[in-house]
């Protein structure tokens, strides 16, 4: 039974956190349980002394530790049996299974007069920590900051770095949501990371999973049979219970975690994995919930809060006012799906419901997503809900993100897909439509280094995920008779980290300068940049499609090409420039003159030419 409105979230602090005098506080919540202790240990890994934890309301317990502070090292113990890390910690340095860490958030931020990110001219940047530099630390990235920066790029999005088990994951697999993955560089790094991105004016989103936790490390169960409900199930098995007894506290456990991102780590919104997988069928909703607890933590910064969510609701981007959760905005994958099958033929799996025709892409362009209720082959049921009067920049659309090129199962990029044409075509067409983009890590150079799926767990959980993967791809035509790469080995991963040299190599370096171009052009374009211009689309025949942007009188036209040759004639009174031509030499392309010909516009295969229109 779903609790009452007003008990929904309430619950008292938990954790360990230090006090005036330097004295630690426990609160755990163990309902049912007879007996809590905190179990210390030294820098040696001995226990060197325990305390009992009195009980109180709720099914809490808690006590206090005099003349200590950061850096104690501590597991907790149920009814004397074996000690557990603590849930609730804030630092695992030696990882999930060993003792929690008691932190302070002591950095000197050199933040003061940033401001947050405007949440209608986002250009995101996905990126995976382990993989995104030799060294995979939230330190070793912050060189990379002024290449993001000179780029174009404005929100840095992290894959998430919640503790998880082992030294290699993609960071779903994560159970001690507030403390950051040790290997990575733990607390102090991560606050170094975002504190030097506002220095270039970079915003920082976290990428929170709070639908599911991984398999090893968990020992919520442990605690209280509460966090999770077999009255709604997941695709990772029973639902986290947001709305059944004893929810308060999980819903609590999620809340305070949205509000120490933002708080104190300073971190400009969240990314949510899954949202749809979130149950909850109270009210508030968790999601407005959230909402409401990032922008309380901001203080009066700008955040945002971006869910991924495959339903196509419109009710996510709503305002609370009007019913809806107020997120600012959605994973929208239909174009993307749309651009593979128009430009790589994918077909099999959710590809089926795509027809990457013309028409089918002017439509998404023209609606943000195309599934606005008609019924799913794939999900075998009807999906989404109509986008009218919603504002483009809600819309997150990518050509590639972690997902897209991980779960294939060599974890080729687009780049080995498609042809360099295309992608040149299709990344103008993403950065000059009017909706928010979303480019993954090293998407900008057209980088050849795969994304693989890759983990390191124990040698029995590895050896189920490894034949799950390859399971997993045995039905698909185009894979039959390949070995999946084995998740577990370390090569999986190494495999996977990217090259910073291959930006200067000739046949990068022309991509980068498109990129840079592209989003300085959607920076300082004014019919690009007006916020009550207007967008709309239409194919030009069978294989081509046109992207139209006006403000005040002026139109700029992305004219996209799919194959074939294409011949289109202008309007004879307007006045047409060439404003980018993807083919042009300087971007690796191989056509030295311009595809503007007075008022005739040819493409020839895979293209993109950008004109600008004065009446």
């Amino acid at each position: 039974m779903a609790q009452s409105t007003e008990a929904r979230s309430l619950a008292p602090r938990l954790g360990a956190w230090v006090e005036d005098g330097g004295r630690v506080r426990w609160r755990v919540w163990a309902p049912g349980h007879q007996q809590v202790d905190v179990v210390v240990y030294g820098a040696d890994d001995q226990v060197t002394r325990t305390l009992p934890l009195t009980p109180e309301p709720q099914g809490c317990f808690g006590g206090v530790l005099d003349g200590q502070g950061a850096g104690l090292r501590y597991k907790l113990r149920l009814d004397g049996g074996d000690p557990f890390p603590d849930p609730w910690s804030r630092s695992q340095p030696q990882g999930v299974h060993g003792p929690s860490e008691v932190v302070v958030a002591d950095h000197l931020w050199t933040d003061l007069h940033w401001k947050g990110p405007d949440p209608q001219a986002l250009v995101i940047y996905e990126v995976h920590v382990g993989t995104a530099t030799p060294e995979g630390t939230f330190e070793a990235f912050i060189p990379k900051l002024t290449h993001l920066r000179e780029l174009g790029v404005n929100t840095l999005e992290l894959l998430p770095v919640a503790s998880f088990p082992g030294a290699r994951n993609w960071g779903y697999d994560g159970v001690d949501l507030f403390a950051p993955q040790a290997t990575y560089g733990g607390p102090k790094g991560l606050r170094r990371l975002i504190d030097a991105a506002h220095a270039h004016g970079i915003a920082v989103l976290i990428d929170a999973v709070y639908n599911h936790f991984g398999p090893d490390g968990n020992y919520l169960g442990a605690y209280s049979p509460h966090y999770f409900t077999n009255h709604h199930h997941t695709p990772w098995g029973d639902a986290v219970n947001y709305d059944s007894e004893g929810s308060p506290f999980v819903r609590s456990l999620v809340l305070s975690n949205v509000e120490m991102w933002i708080r104190d780590y300073h971190a400009d919104g969240l990314r949510l994995d899954a949202a749809h997988a979130l149950v909850d069928d109270g009210q508030p909703h968790l999601l407005a919930e959230i909402v409401e607890r990032a922008h309380a933590a901001a203080n009066g910064r700008r955040v945002v809060v971006i869910a991924e969510d495959e339903r196509n609701e419109r009710k996510l981007v709503t305002p609370v006012k009007d019913g809806g959760y107020g997120l600012d905005g959605v994973w929208a994958d239909d174009l993307h799906h749309q651009l593979r099958r128009a430009f790589a033929g994918d077909h099999e799996g959710y590809y089926q419901d795509y027809t990457g025709s013309a028409d089918d892409l002017a439509a998404t362009l023209r609606q943000g997503w195309f599934y606005q209720g008609q019924k799913s082959r794939n999900l075998g049921h009807a999906r989404g809900t109509s986008s009218k009067g919603l504002a483009p920049w809600h819309f997150v659309h990518c050509i590639q993100n972690h997902d897209q090129v991980g779960n294939r199962p060599f974890g080729n990029r687009l780049s080995e897909d498609v042809s360099p044409a295309a992608f040149r075509a299709m990344s103008t067409l993403l950065l000059l439509s009017p909706f928010t983009p979303l480019l993954f890590m090293g998407q900008e150079w057209n980088a050849r280094t795969p994304f693989l799926y890759f983990t390191d767990h124990n040698a029995e959980l590895g050896r189920l995920v490894t034949e799950g993967r390859r399971k997993e791809f045995a039905g698909f035509s185009r894979f039959k008779g390949e070995q999946v790469p084995d998740p577990q080995d370390r090569d999986t991963f190494t495999r996977s980290t990217l090259d910073w040299n291959e930006p200067e190599r000739p046949e990068h370096l022309g991509v980068l300068g498109l990129y840079k171009e592209l989003l300085r052009l959607r920076a300082s374009e004014p019919v690009l940049t007006n916020r009550q211009g207007t967008h709309d689309a239409r194919a030009l025949g069978p294989d081509a499609v046109m992207l139209e942007r006006r403000a005040e009188g002026d139109t700029v036209l992305v004219i996209v090409n799919i194959r074939g040759s294409l011949v289109h004639a202008l309007p004879p009174h307007a006045s047409a420039g060439i404003v980018l031509w993807s083919e042009s030499p300087r971007f690796g392309g191989s056509v030295e003159g311009s595809p503007l010909t007075g008022n005739i516009v040819r493409l020839d295969g895979p293209s993109a030419a950008v004109v600008k229109l004065r009446e």
